[in-house]
């Protein structure tokens, strides 16, 4: 584990306390992890981000192992090692298997994932590496989700590369 190069919020130094409680609320235990902590730095950050990821961890409609998924290879394409160790769990509870978790490191991964899962792969791959995503990933994703799965999809990969980001650049 590496040091963060920002030092973390720590206990006792000045925070508003409901943003405090509404992060913990997050957290199994009520347990801050390392992102929170630095992520309390700047309030106005922290309470963004924890009303976003709130909403995507907690209130899309779109599967949560479909979520899992695209967090993981997020994690991996951007090498937030943080971001897998976290969801790694998280998509094995939610249906994912081992199998699966660890062909997204692979590069041929066609053989494991389902035709929905091998689309929202491809979304995340392309979204991540080029910005760019074909249209026929969005048409085909559209045909099996609907439109409001897919734009949670899209926003899903979207955030989870603003995390990844975040971690790696702090190296949290």
């Amino acid at each position: 584990m590496t040091t963060p190069r920002v030092t973390p919020w720590q206990d006792g130094e000045p925070v508003e306390q409901a943003l405090l409680e509404a992060i913990k609320a997050r957290r199994p235990g009520a347990n801050l992890i390392g992102i929170d902590r630095v992520l309390l730095k700047s309030f106005p950050l922290a309470t963004g981000w924890n009303e976003l990821l709130v909403r995507v961890r907690q209130a899309f409609s779109l599967n949560l192992e479909y979520r899992e998924l695209i967090m993981l290879r997020v994690a991996l394409l951007n090498k937030a090692e943080f971001e897998w160790n976290v969801h790694y769990p998280a998509y094995l509870e939610a249906g994912g298997t081992p199998e699966k978790a660890n062909a997204l490191q692979l590069a041929d991964i066609s053989s494991l994932f389902d035709e929905t899962e091998s689309l929202l792969i491809s979304l995340t791959d392309q979204s991540t590496y080029d910005v760019v995503v074909e249209e026929g990933v969005i048409e085909g994703l559209k045909k099996r989700l609907g439109e409001k799965e897919t734009v949670e999809a899209v926003a899903t990969v979207a955030a989870y590369n603003m995390v990844s980001r975040f971690l790696v650049a702090l190296a949290i």
